[in-house]
């Protein structure tokens, strides 16, 4: 009977942290916030739901399985997460106008001017730009028949 109603609670409250990620996946103003509703919401979310299953068939090869599922999510969504923010940060899908600190400006703003030689560009980006807009993009080829 407690067993029945724990796997009953924590399936609720999983499929109730489930919704919750996804409905945060398509509030969100940007990005990263995006991308944080989903991993935390959804991974408690997922988690609750591996331990009722556990829960429920009290078998040791089940609940062991279901233990190795949650351990591997808590330990591959925060390492998926930080990476596909630093990727969605360097191609400037994410709204600078959101972040209060931006740690990662001054860290690309040194590997970009170390990367360069000192007089191809006189004039530095603007702070607050993502480190994308600094990069130079080709002009197309002029066309020779403008007279």
């Amino acid at each position: 009977m407690i067993r029945d109603l724990l796997t009953v609670l924590l399936l609720f409250s999983g499929g109730l942290f489930s919704l919750v990620a996804a409905i945060g996946i398509f509030r969100m103003p940007d990005t990263l916030t995006r991308m944080q509703a989903a991993t935390k919401a959804g991974t408690l979310g997922v988690g609750c739901m591996f331990l009722s299953v556990a829960i429920y068939f009290d078998d040791m090869g089940v609940t062991v399985r279901a233990l190795l599922v949650i351990a591997f999510l808590f330990l591959t969504a925060p390492v998926a997460a930080h990476m596909i923010g630093r990727a969605a940060y360097a191609v400037g899908a994410t709204s600078v106008e959101y972040n209060v600190i931006d740690e990662l400006r001054d860290d690309a703003e040194k590997r970009h001017f170390a990367s360069r030689d000192d007089d191809s560009d006189p004039d530095p980006p603007d702070a607050g730009d993502p480190p994308h807009f600094h990069q130079k993009t080709p002009r197309p080829p002029e066309d020779e028949d403008k007279d």
